[in-house]
């Protein structure tokens, strides 16, 4: 048996998955999307509540205000707790902060990959990837990538895909 560097027995291998963030951009587009509905929200109610209430009540403006602070620090903390990772046989997508989520998908068992991009995932240089196999609950989606990362995995998730399923 092999002694591991902690002198356990076993694998002397106790690394897990090179694990691999999103890109800021997709962190930026999301607060930005925050900031356009919520900014304009903030200031009607409050110009609302001034001209029709008083100008005492237009203070209740600030809830729309407190959830905007409180959805930046919370897409934040999301946008952290994605990440990606490729193994020999399968692909792990970890996401959640709350309720943590890794989805373990196998390439043998992937029928499709998909890259896509909405305007505005373009404006900010994103793509996302969409893998589908023949179980619709495992259908699994990695956000915000950089178009030619969304790319290279396609290829290469193509491309393991097709070898592994090769046998059934």
């Amino acid at each position: 048996m092999k002694t591991g560097p902690t002198g356990a027995t076993g694998s002397t291998s106790t690394t897990g998955p090179d694990w691999t963030g999103l890109p800021a951009g997709l962190l930026k587009l999301r607060r930005l999307l925050l900031l356009v509905w919520l900014v304009p929200l903030t200031v009607a109610l409050g110009v609302l509540l001034a001209v029709f209430v008083g100008p005492g009540w237009a203070a209740f403006a600030v809830l729309p205000l407190g959830a905007m602070v409180w959805g930046w620090v919370m897409l934040g903390r999301n946008w952290r707790s994605w990440r990606y990772a490729e193994r020999a046989d399968d692909l792990l997508i970890s996401r959640g902060v709350l309720w943590h989520e890794e989805t373990i998908v196998p390439y043998g068992r992937m029928q499709l990959v998909e890259v896509t991009s909405g305007p505005l995932e373009r404006k900010f240089g994103l793509s996302s990837l969409q893998l589908h196999t023949a179980a619709a609950a495992t259908d699994a989606t990695i956000p915000g990538l950089a178009p030619a990362e969304a790319e290279r995995l396609r290829d290469r998730l193509t491309e393991l895909g097709e070898a592994r399923s090769a046998g059934l």
